[in-house]
């Protein structure tokens, strides 16, 4: 909420000017929050000056009181609308000779108090600039103002002047300087305003050759002619084809190696709220139309409707499609000419991050592309697209990436050692903590390649540089065998401090939440190190942060394979038949061997995974023995599910270890019964491991008295599993606590690792 000043408060005598010195935090940078200030004192008669100070804003206003107070008021009320200021400071200064207000040069040895903007979609008044002939920025792909463009994927240092962004490569002509200079002009310090005359061009390549000659049209023609065409965007790559062309779908799936995986679909701006091409192909709610069409601009799953026109492979075997509308110039162009939806997948080598530079996508997006449509701006750093899914009534982020990110919390604890947190193996991001603040990095990918880990380490070295704070320490997961557990340790200036995997889940829920000690959270996923030596997956922590306890799990299983259990869920699902003496005449083991080695406990950690449950259920239910990306058994699996059904009731008891355990047994005849429908097991065994949390929930409340209960892990991406869990605590007088910032997955992890350190810490 924005706080206004009152007359009283700034305390001036009635009859005489006087004056103030303010200081603004909060986001207050890249969004044209100075020559707001500018026109607002003009419209108030003050006199001073405004400048930026390494992430805050400082005026010094001279004026009559009521003119003053008036000001004071609307520097908040009446911010720009990507900016969030809030007045840090503020103090009485003997008048001083003003004759006008001034903007003056940004300090770049201030007291640093930095945010670094994300990057921006395209407003609504370059839009209408981008389609007017008359403009001469006409149909120019890199129109921007203060209120939109790109910031965080071009900014190379603070303060962000045009000088320290990757736009400097971009001589200023004489019309530009004279917007950028002009404090009245909505252009004045907008760092990458640009214009054909001297800004970043197109050009298209295709067959061997480039050319700068009517680059946009031989996009569109190919991509009309059913090819598939990498398109450079604000933070990076987009494969893009035909999103109403199976043929062209399916020749970028085989070309990606990407089989199943659901694509993306950005959708042309159309209708009074730009969404009427939208509501062709999909059923938005009012929350996640007013997101699709927000300054974010992410991905946000829809459910699809049927019998339209894109291609039944763009999302296989799902019932939800990947929607986004265009946020750049660029994407503007191409679409408003298309005219029909196009797949907008990420322009990456599967798992890695999103390509920037133009000839490394040239040469690693050759297999898969027809064509490239570029441009001469430099990325600086990559962003790939957020995506958010409604969960039980929120819209909440499975990833965070353009737009989002670098995303900022408040920590509940101050810390006196600035840490980097390096997450995890999946969905890594990265986190710079320090004070009371933690700043996130975008998505990064799958750390498996050299690029991932060249991407990590650049991205740490960005954060501290760019927040001016040098990290101390670095904590990761406990996992000797992931890829930031290992490079954390070769750092070796710098201590290194662990976090077991599903503390960190619970720490990161606990640290946005603002969660104190006595909460119980429920931290189910595929995999993850355990404090025992075993593979966690499917527990409830009590405590908080800093100090977990774990009172409930799921009955272990050894799993055979270990690892590549998460592609071949018949691993999964012949662990827990063969847990229970069960034979399994489907099994494609054929040869026998993961069965030996099963018996003979050779490569077969013992899990408690949620996640794994869920892959042995698509397998008996689906037949789906083998999968193309992580989770495509639970998300098919979770599809086909249309109403709840009575659960069948787990049994429940306590280990010798005091734990209480839910056995997943009794699932099993259900899950192998062909006789009854797939979409009833699908229901059954959804609603039947709800009811087991709820179980869970409920002895522990008895014995620790605890109400609040909190869900995180990746499993809880499942909006089906998650909204019968989170009705049924409530119905029990729980308080239900759910991710709303940052993901329920490993992306959250980095988060969660600086959160338990910083509160081990404050507790002593």
């Amino acid at each position: 909420m924005r706080r206004a000043l009152s007359v009283e408060t700034l305390d001036f005598d009635p009859d005489r000017d006087r004056a103030i010195a303010l200081t603004l935090s909060g986001h207050v940078q890249g969004v044209g929050f100075r020559p707001f200030v500018y026109r607002l004192a003009n419209e108030y008669g003050i006199r001073g000056q405004v400048q930026n100070r390494l992430g805050e804003v400082e005026i010094i206003a001279c004026g009559h009181p009521d003119a003053l107070a008036r000001f004071c008021r609307d520097l908040l009320q009446r911010a720009p609308p990507l900016s969030r200021p809030q007045i840090s400071r503020q103090r009485a200064l003997e008048p001083a000779v003003y004759e006008h207000f001034d903007i003056v040069a940004s300090s770049a040895g201030a007291e640093p108090r930095v945010f670094v903007p994300p990057d921006f979609f395209m407003c609504d008044d370059c839009r209408r600039e981008l389609r007017d002939p008359f403009d001469r920025r006409f149909q120019y792909p890199f129109i921007n103002c203060t209120q939109c463009g790109p910031r965080y994927t071009l900014i190379e240092s603070l303060p962000y002047d045009r000088a320290n962004t990757s736009m400097r490569d971009f001589a200023l002509c004489a019309a530009c300087a004279a917007d950028y200079l002009n404090p009245a002009d909505r252009r004045f310090h907008a760092e990458p305003v640009a214009c054909p005359a001297c800004g970043p061009a197109l050009h298209f390549m295709a067959d061997g050759e480039v050319t700068a000659d009517k680059p946009l049209r031989r996009a569109l023609d190919s991509l009309r002619d059913g090819r598939i065409v990498a398109v450079k965007g604000v933070g990076g790559y987009h494969l893009m084809c035909d999103a109403q062309d199976a043929a062209a779908v399916a020749r970028l799936r085989t070309r990606k190696h990407r089989p199943d995986k659901p694509l993306a679909v950005m959708f042309p701006i159309s209708g009074g709220d730009g969404l009427d091409m939208v509501r062709r192909h999909a059923t938005p709610d009012a929350d996640e139309a007013a997101l699709l069409a927000s300054p974010l601009r992410p991905i946000v799953l829809l459910r699809k409707k049927t019998g339209t026109g894109i291609a039944s492979n763009v999302a296989p075997g799902l019932g939800e499609i990947g929607a986004l509308l265009p946020y750049s110039p660029l994407h503007q162009l191409l679409l408003d000419a298309f005219g029909r939806p196009l797949v907008a997948t990420s322009g990456n080598i599967s798992g890695e991050p999103v390509l920037t530079d133009n000839d490394e996508a040239a040469t690693g997006l050759a297999p898969v592309a027809d064509a490239f449509l570029q441009h001469s701006r430099r990325i600086v750093r990559p962003a790939d697209d957020s995506v958010y899914r409604k969960i039980a009534s929120v819209l909440r982020p499975l990833r965070i990436g353009r737009g989002a990110a670098p995303a900022e919390l408040t920590l509940p604890w101050y810390q006196d050692c600035p840490t980097l947190a390096v997450g995890g193996q999946m969905k890594a991001a990265i986190a710079l903590s320090w004070e009371d603040r933690i700043v996130v990095s975008p998505h990064i990918g799958e750390m498996d390649s050299p690029k991932s880990l060249a991407v990590l380490e650049r991205l740490a070295d960005d954060l501290q540089s760019l927040y001016k704070v040098k990290a101390e320490r670095i904590v990761c997961d406990a996992h000797p065998a992931y890829t930031t557990h290992r490079w954390a340790h070769r750092q070796s200036a710098l201590p290194v401090e662990h976090v077991w995997h599903h503390h960190a889940h619970a720490s990161a829920l606990a640290a946005e939440g603002g969660l104190g000690t006595q909460s119980l959270l429920f931290t189910w996923d595929g995999v993850g190190l355990g404090e025992d030596g075993s593979l966690w997956g499917g527990e409830a922590l009590l405590g908080g942060a800093g100090h977990w306890q774990r009172v409930a799990s799921l009955r272990p299983f050894r799993l055979p394979g270990a690892d590549r259990a998460g592609r071949e869920p018949w691993r999964s699902a012949a662990a827990l038949l063969w847990e229970c003496g069960q034979s399994w005449p489907d099994c494609p083991d054929r040869t026998g061997l993961a069965a030996a080695a099963w018996r003979a406990q050779l490569n077969c950690p013992q899990t408690t995974a949620a996640g794994r449950l869920f892959d042995a259920a698509a397998a008996l239910v689906l037949g789906l023995n083998f999968a193309s990306f992580e989770a495509a058994g639970p998300m098919q699996l979770e599809a086909i599910c249309r109403r709840r059904q009575p659960p069948i009731g787990l049994p429940l008891v306590k280990d010798h270890n005091g734990i209480w355990r839910s056995d997943w047994e009794l699932l099993l005849a259900l899950l192998q019964d062909s006789s009854i429908s797939a979409a009833r097991r699908a229901e059954i065994f959804h609603s039947s491991l709800a009811h087991a949390i709820l179980a869970q929930a409920r002895h522990v409340r008895d014995e620790r008295a605890v109400s609040r209960v909190g869900l995180c892990g990746g499993v809880f991406q499942n909006r089906v599993l998650s909204e019968e869990v989170a009705e049924l605590l409530r119905n029990d007088d729980f308080e239900v606590v759910m991710p709303r910032q940052l993901p329920c997955n490993d992306a959250a992890l980095c988060v969660g690792q600086a959160a338990e350190i910083a509160a081990r810490a404050a507790n002593g």
